[in-house]
């Protein structure tokens, strides 16, 4: 069953420290626990079609999440790349494409913010750092927000 995902509680607590606008875009602080972010990893090579690999838009550490697919729509994919449509961080935070209509409630809820790179008119405005969850509670909104860039970049 699908999660409205524009119907998630608001995540606890201020939003995490970030470089903000800067590019590379990391998370400061409040990281995951080596448990929950194997747990996040486990859920997306889980997903029907998904490799896992060393990020090729991101730093190496990061582990990129990638489906083989023909049909590739912009806003699903992590540009330049033609097939990762997010990347998990050693810290625990995502960077992935998200659907346009849950962009806002995903931000106005403390769960993301936008990626720097979304103000170049090359990539897409759906990329985002989803902040790195720090619970179980919290391990299953990643891993739903997780879903629906799976859906979107899977078609």
């Amino acid at each position: 069953m699908a999660v409205d995902l524009t119907a998630l509680p608001p995540r606890k607590g201020p939003r995490p420290a970030t470089t903000g606008r800067e590019i590379p875009h990391d998370q400061l602080e409040d990281f995951s626990p080596p448990e929950i972010r194997a747990e996040l990893i486990a859920r997306a090579e889980a997903l029907p079609g998904v490799y896992t690999s060393a990020s090729l838009v991101s730093e190496p550490s990061s582990l990129a999440l990638r489906l083989h697919q023909a049909n590739r729509p912009f806003e699903a994919f992590l540009h330049p790349s033609v097939d990762e449509f997010g990347h998990i961080h050693r810290s625990g935070f995502l960077h992935l494409t998200v659907p346009r209509e849950v962009l806002g409630p995903l931000a106005e809820l403390g769960w993301v913010e936008p990626h720097p790179i979304v103000r170049r008119p090359e990539f897409p405005d759906t990329i985002v750092m989803l902040y790195a969850p720090r619970d179980a509670a919290e391990l299953e909104v990643a891993a739903a927000v997780l879903q629906a860039s799976y859906e979107q970049a899977a078609g």
